[in-house]
């Protein structure tokens, strides 16, 4: 996990759990439906996994942008995607 802000002086309600997670879905830049946001009690924490680092940034860099008062810490993680290097063969 990778601590992204830690500014706050207590654990951010449930209404800001809400508004982070409805930003992530409705927001047209990010458009992520697979981070889940967690109050802990310190702060918030995203877990999910999305297709690059860049990616994850950028959710990082918004979340951080529209909350900067808020503690995230990241459990975002990057799928690893490769072509294939066989033929699959149908029986």
């Amino acid at each position: 996990m990778t601590e992204h802000r830690d500014v706050a002086t207590g654990p951010p309600d449930e209404y800001v759990e809400a508004e982070i997670h409805r930003l992530l879905t409705e927001d047209p830049a990010v458009a992520e439906q697979g981070i889940t946001v967690v109050r802990r009690e310190r702060g918030l924490v995203l877990y999910g996994e999305v297709e690059s680092p860049h990616r994850r940034e950028e959710i990082l860099r918004r979340v951080a942008e529209r909350f900067p008062h808020v503690p995230i810490t990241s459990d975002i993680g990057v799928i690893r995607t490769q072509a294939p290097t066989e033929i699959e063969e149908l029986p």
